[in-house]
């Protein structure tokens, strides 16, 4: 049994969110907390496999909750937010100090019940229930908010799925593309900031989730990076410095307009189970660079991205995954690695340089 405690001021979300977890057949409510200090006396005395936990609440708000748990007694934390401007912000905060996940609750006990937010909640704490907590931890070496703070050194050697070191072939490349989702703002945060401003390609990022969240993923990034970070927006400019991250609920595409590569913000295709999608993405990076992509495919559950990779093999492009030891949730990576398409397996901090090697870029110092 998955044992899971319960943080959140209203009472009445305190017994509809306990309810699901009672009425599944593999997880239990060990006790539920009316604030944040409780939640963290809560998380260290009775030590559940998940915490969910509430973003505004008295005495303590769920940032600085996660930032307790974190350091007394780590593991899992899933922030349940409101689909909010101000919801976002906080959120995208609350995972920088060590949230592994978050699931918009909506503003009621009738919310839950809509839009599979039920099916959807069982199935990240299922997910996060097995993951290694110590992945969490606030890293107090990363880069500040101040954007003039420079990105911190990552020195972790890659590894190759095979051999045990990164490939040492340079490659042209047009356009490097990121799929990424469950643990995935964390995991960008060690990435995108360790890129110097002079890495030569533009990258293309999805991360699953919805509006506001991606913009205040962009934000944060971008504040941390000497790159520019922005969220995607039709007839954007794809090139050297910029990184752009797909809008919540609709596609990133990739474009050759006048000879030039440019964002394109769809929402067909509607049959993709996530929208943005890495597939989406990824097939639309090989038809416009014609193969000439660099592909990181990151933590996160389901297989979104193994088509997209496939492809991007077949036309001759590279694609790395972050490996087991550092995903939160090894799922995407697994079914690209799986299928035969991974030419890297790469810790998470070795991410930044070996996409700088594969670039022709010097790692950053």
């Amino acid at each position: 049994m998955i044992r899971v405690l319960v943080v959140d001021d209203s009472l009445v979300m305190r017994k509809a969110i306990s309810g699901i977890f009672e009425r599944a057949d593999d997880t239990t409510v060990v006790d539920t907390a009316a604030n944040g200090e409780d939640g963290v006396d809560k998380a260290r005395r009775l030590e559940p496999d998940v915490v969910t936990m509430d973003v505004e609440m008295p005495k303590m708000n769920g940032i600085e909750a996660v930032r307790h748990i974190m350091d007394a007694s780590p593991r899992p934390v899933l922030m349940l937010s409101s689909l909010t401007e101000r919801g976002a912000e906080v959120t995208i905060e609350a995972m920088r100090a060590g949230a592994a996940d978050f699931l918009s609750k909506g503003g009621s006990s009738a919310t839950l019940r809509a839009n599979d937010v039920e099916a959807k909640l069982l199935k990240k704490v299922r997910a996060l229930a097995g993951s290694d907590a110590r992945l969490f931890r606030e890293d107090e070496s990363a880069p500040a908010s101040d954007s003039s703070t420079a990105p911190r050194e990552t020195s972790s050697p890659a590894r190759s799925a095979s051999s045990g070191t990164a490939p040492s072939r340079q490659a042209s490349y047009d356009l490097a593309v990121i799929g990424v989702s469950t643990g995935g703002p964390m995991a960008l945060q060690h990435v995108i900031p360790a890129l110097p401003a002079a890495f030569p390609l533009p990258i293309a990022i999805v991360q699953h989730m919805p509006p506001q969240f991606t913009r205040s993923l962009a934000d944060r990034l971008d504040s941390l990076s000497e790159l520019s970070v922005a969220e995607a927006e039709e007839g954007m400019l794809l090139e050297p410095g910029r990184v752009v991250v797909a809008a919540g609920d609709r596609h990133l595409t990739a474009e050759r307009r006048e000879g030039a590569l440019t964002v394109c913000t769809p929402t067909e295709p509607a049959g993709d189970t996530h929208r943005p999608s890495a597939n989406v993405l990824f097939r639309s990076a090989a038809e416009a660079c014609r193969g000439s992509v660099l592909a990181l495919v990151m933590t996160g559950m389901g297989k979104d991205g193994l088509e997209g990779a496939r492809r991007i093999k077949r036309d001759g492009g590279t694609v790395y995954v972050q490996d087991e030891d550092t995903s939160v949730v090894y799922g995407m990576p697994r079914v690209v690695s799986e299928a035969g398409l991974a030419d890297a397996s790469v810790p998470l901090d070795g991410l930044p340089d070996a996409m700088q090697q594969a670039a022709g870029t010097p790692a950053h110092s």
